[in-house]
């Protein structure tokens, strides 16, 4: 089954990157409906709630994942006759959300690279699709700069960075994450992206970003973000915190070694939260905001005032 099979790839990182899950996301829903055999639709909507619902229990932190289910669920949501109206309207609305987010990432890179200039270095942290895509774009433009690319403990998604650099004839030096800050005074600008942005402009990003953000804000270095719109955190308006995901402690140190250790217990958070006060500018696809705007793409473009969550606890990320 298409919807449980990229659930447990979510949940196992094999699919990763907030805009990657998003799709994922979205296609395993269109698949499913498309398969789904009844002509009852009721029982329509509630297996598409269903796995709705499962997909987005996957990864807690990933707002990019309930904001894209909610989008292309919200179609299900007008009266419908018949599940084969159903089947056709959804499909459309996920066929559009994808061809939307391929869109934005790649409006963000013409939009960030523009913030890359001649001579530049800049340090990027963790597997960003928006991010790198302003690194790509920019080298497009026969921009010449060279850049600093983390290891990103203990996933290694740096690895992952560092190919995609190489392949385009970009200079990176690959360091180990705790060398940000040693290396800070040579960086010009630091370009991260974000797995979700609270209504105040915070930024929950991959662990260690809001360490190199206070590197960069004590060494005067420019601090941008690289955020699809709908990364955007809605719930955060009521005040509401964004769950900071814990991994299992293996990813850190092997169950061989721990099981010596009785008295130790491993911490293995997968994001932080970066102050916006540390943060310069968040690249959208709708251009390039200061954090204080948040407030402004959730309302705009994702649609949401402040009304609409009176009695949608639990309903609306």
């Amino acid at each position: 089954m298409l919807v449980t099979d990229t659930a447990e790839k979510i949940k196992t990182m094999e699919i990763r990157g907030a805009g990657r899950i998003a799709r994922a996301a979205v296609a395993a829903l269109g698949a499913h409906s498309a398969a789904f055999p009844s002509r009852d639709i009721a029982e329509y909507r509630k297996e598409m709630s269903r796995v709705a619902a499962l997909l987005i229990a996957t990864r807690p932190t990933a707002v990019s994942l309930p904001n894209a289910v909610h989008l292309v669920m919200r179609s299900l949501s007008t009266e419908l006759l018949s599940v084969a109206s159903a089947q056709e309207i959804f499909s459309r609305a996920c066929q559009s959300f994808i061809s939307a987010s391929e869109h934005a990432v790649h409006r963000i890179g013409e939009v960030g690279a523009r913030h890359i200039r001649d001579g530049d270095v800049v340090l990027t942290h963790c597997n960003s699709e928006a991010a790198l895509e302003c690194l790509l774009q920019a080298h497009r433009n026969g921009v010449s700069f060279s850049v600093f690319a983390t290891e990103v403990r203990p996933g290694n998604q740096g690895l992952l960075t560092i190919r995609v650099l190489n392949d385009a004839g970009i200079p990176t030096s690959y360091i180990v994450d705790s060398a940000v800050r040693y290396f800070m005074k040579e960086v010009d600008r630091v370009i991260v992206g974000a797995d979700a942005v609270s209504v105040n402009g915070a930024v929950v990003n991959k662990i260690g970003t809001s360490q190199i953000a206070l590197a960069a804000n004590e060494a005067r270095t420019r601090f941008l973000v690289a955020a699809e719109t709908y990364k955007f955190a809605p719930r955060t308006i009521l005040g509401e915190f964004i769950e900071i995901e814990e991994r299992e402690g293996s990813e850190v140190l092997p169950e061989s070694i721990a099981k010596t250790l009785p008295f130790i217990t491993v911490r293995n958070p997968v994001f932080d939260v970066t102050p916006p006060e540390y943060v310069d500018l968040i690249v959208t696809e709708e251009g390039a905001i200061p954090p204080q705007m948040a407030y402004i793409i959730i309302r705009d473009y994702l649609g949401w005032e402040i009304g609409d969550f009176h009695g949608q606890a639990g309903k609306i990320p």
